[in-house]
C-alpha cells in the first residue's frame, strides 16, 4: 500500500486535496458529497475542476473505523485505480491498493 493523496475535510463534508502517482498528478481534487439515488450509488463524486474521474462509498472496516472506498477512472488509465480514504494524523490519506477483493 502507498499513500497517493492527502486531503482535508471542509464544512460541507467535502474532501479537498491532491493525488500524485508516477503518472497521475491532480493538484486539486475534490470528493463532493452527493445525494444517493439508491443503496448502490456512491456517497461522493470525485472531481478535478469540472471533470469527474471517480466515486467513493462510505464503508466501515472490521475494526469499526469509517473510511471511503474509492474508485478512480479515466480513459487514459489502463484500469481503474482502487484506494481508500482514511483518517490520518493530519487530515486524510488516500491509500492505494493494487487489487480489490469482492464485496
Amino acid at each position: 500500500m502507498a499513500t497517493i493523496g492527502t486531503f482535508t475535510k471542509d464544512d460541507a463534508s467535502n474532501y479537498n486535496g491532491a493525488i500524485k502517482t508516477l503518472t497521475l498528478d491532480v493538484k486539486k481534487a475534490t470528493f463532493r458529497k452527493v445525494e444517493k439515488t439508491n443503496d448502490q450509488a456512491p456517497d461522493f463524486r470525485i472531481f478535478s475542476g469540472q471533470t469527474e474521474f471517480g466515486a467513493a462509498w462510505m464503508k466501515t472496516s472490521k475494526e469499526d473505523r469509517a473510511y471511503l472506498s474509492v474508485k478512480l477512472d479515466d480513459p487514459s488509465f489502463h484500469a481503474p485505480i482502487y484506494a481508500s480514504l482514511v483518517d490520518a494524523d493530519e487530515g486524510y490519506s488516500l491509500i492505494w491498493s493494487r487489487s480489490r477483493q469482492a464485496d
